[in-house]
């Protein structure tokens, strides 16, 4: 039987000619998923045009690794869907150890100087690397909070990149996409819960797998951390009888149900217990001890009251009662709720949530001026299968001034091509939706400032500060006032690794040039770590973005 090289089987741009082809590779086994193992060609060199390491498909035998073994089986150029990079994998017929220890791997260093180049460098390099033993060194920096999925991303030693305050980094206008190592740690009594700013003490390493659109190190060792401590923030802004103070909160899917599996569209993942896992008292904590119990809140991606169930209710009666108890038992006022149900199913957001925004108020504060709650764009094909912006005017008792809040929860980024994709890297297939939203609510603040009403537009925008979104609604007419927090603060989101602030505030100009306002942005949830393992307990997964106002 011959043997065929491994770096023959995948070719020059891992897109293998031998699809389908059965042959036989020799390799030393680097490590495992739960879906197979990876093998190496202990001759090959790492950083070279081909990658001499492989994936095997198979799920039932593990063998041991750093043994040598020869496998045979199918070549298969495996692709997760018709948009997704395609993978050369070997799909397993039978495996033999040919020796219970082979030669040693060395692991290829991913340093800040090999991985900070240019996106087209990167990939390139990454590629030629997949399934290949590398490593993260000692010193390394966990940029993103650990998730329940035992995923971690860190920056190496000596990368000149811009940080945040807790030790993260900054995402950066000129490279929004960035990529930074990371691992994935399959046995959960291995994967510590880890905190953005923690510090690997020990170097970490593991073949190159590529999934879920971007490249990740799979990983069966310990991983050694010193921690660090998240403390929650507390505003300092403080109420005044000539201001209104606005929280914004996103509920991540809050719901009082714990989901029936045979009534979701999803047993895996659409079932959860927001009461037992604590998220309604951690959010009712961030409103009354946190936020300082606002004047207003304006909610996120609250669901109905039956959550992900696939059924005929849309009313989130109960979620937002649940809620305000919470605030009470936390020690905050007792708020009244309101809110617009959208259709069955038309807003998008999880299957059978209906997930909507809504406002928090404290009566005895402000009061909801009849007749003003109103949805934009409920028949434009723009906010078609979105969540369509929440508006309410509301009098501030003390002093008797008004402020229209428009509260937002703009198109998802969730479908945008990843940086390693094989078809326009990068490309957000909704930001012109979003631009166009965001125009919409343009149009209706012209309406405003011709009435000279005061507003505030806030909300999850899905989209960055220094985003066409984000200039398409401010112009010239308006600011953001996320843009006067420091840098170093300016993030409520991480998404791999990638600090950022996707929740913001604007106003009108002449309203602060007429007038005081203050914003902050209360960090905790964009910090801190989950046990791997178990489902999340965060209240949220966005930082709170708070805003105080002074009305005329």
């Amino acid at each position: 039987m011959s043997i065929t090289p491994i770096h023959q089987i995948q070719g020059p741009d891992l897109f293998s000619k031998f699809a389908g082809q059965l042959v036989t590779t020799r390799g030393v086994v680097t490590g495992a998923t739960r879906r197979g193992f990876f093998i190496q060609d202990s001759d090959g060199e790492a950083g070279s045009d081909s990658s001499h390491g492989l994936f095997v498909y198979e799920r039932r035998r593990r063998p041991p690794v750093g043994s040598l073994v020869e496998v045979h089986g199918e070549v298969v150029n495996f692709q997760l869907d018709s948009d997704a990079r395609p993978t050369t994998q070997l799909s397993e017929r039978s495996t033999r150890v040919v020796a219970d220890r082979g030669p040693t791997i060395e692991p290829f260093w991913l340093t800040a100087e090999r991985v900070l180049v240019p996106p087209h460098e990167l990939a390139v390099l990454l590629n030629s690397l997949e399934g290949m033993l590398v490593g993260v060194p000692a010193g390394s920096i966990f940029v993103a909070p650990s998730n329940a999925f035992g995923d971690y991303v860190v920056m190496p030693p000596g990368a000149d990149l811009v940080r945040t305050q807790a030790g993260g980094v900054l995402i950066d206008p000129r490279l929004p996409e960035r990529w930074l190592p990371g691992f994935r740690i399959l046995e959960y009594g291995n994967a510590p819960r880890v905190n953005v700013g923690a510090e690997l003490l020990k170097p970490v390493v593991g073949p190159l797998n590529f999934r879920v659109a971007s490249y990740q190190m799979a990983v069966d060792c310990a991983v050694s951390v010193r921690s660090v401590e998240v403390v929650p923030a507390s505003t300092s802004l403080m109420d005044r009888d000539d201001s209104v103070r606005i929280l914004t909160l996103n509920g991540f899917n809050l719901d009082t149900k714990k989901e029936n599996p045979a009534l979701v569209n999803d047993p895996r993942r659409d079932v959860d217990d927001d009461i037992a896992n604590g998220r309604f008292d951690g959010l009712g904590r961030a409103i009354a001890k946190d936020a300082a119990s606002p004047c207003i809140v304006a909610l996120q991606e609250m669901q109905d009251d039956d959550g992900a169930e696939q059924t005929d209710v849309v009313s989130a009666h109960r979620t937002y009662e649940r809620l305000a108890v919470a605030v009470v038992r936390a020690g905050g006022p007792k708020y009244d709720w309101v809110d617009i149900p959208p259709e069955r199913d038309a807003d998008g957001g999880q299957p059978g949530g209906n997930i909507r925004n809504g406002f928090l108020f404290d009566p005895k504060k402000v009061e909801l001026i009849e007749g003003s709650l109103q949805l934009i764009g409920a028949q434009s094909e723009a906010y078609k299968g979105s969540r369509k912006p929440l508006v309410a005017r509301f009098r501030l008792l003390a002093c008797g001034g008004e402020l229209e809040v428009i509260n937002v929860h703009l198109a998802s980024k969730r479908h945008q091509n990843g940086l390693f994709a094989p078809h326009q890297p990068g490309f957000d297939s909704r930001l012109q939706t979003r631009v166009q939203q965001a125009q919409l609510i343009g149009m209706h603040l012209t309406e405003l400032r011709a009435q000279e009403v005061d507003y505030y537009v806030t909300g999850d925008f899905n989209d960055f500060e220094f985003s066409d979104t984000l200039q398409a609604l401010i112009g010239d007419h308006s600011i953001n006032l996320v843009d006067r927090v420091p840098a170093p603060l300016r993030f409520d989101y991480n998404h791999r690794g990638m600090s950022q602030a996707l929740m913001h505030g604007v106003v009108a100009k002449r309203q602060v040039a007429a007038r005081t306002a203050d914003y902050e942005i209360l960090h905790v949830n964009a910090l801190l770590g989950c046990q791997p393992g178990r489902q999340s307990t965060k209240a949220s997964d966005h930082g709170y973005g708070i805003a105080r106002l002074q009305l005329r």
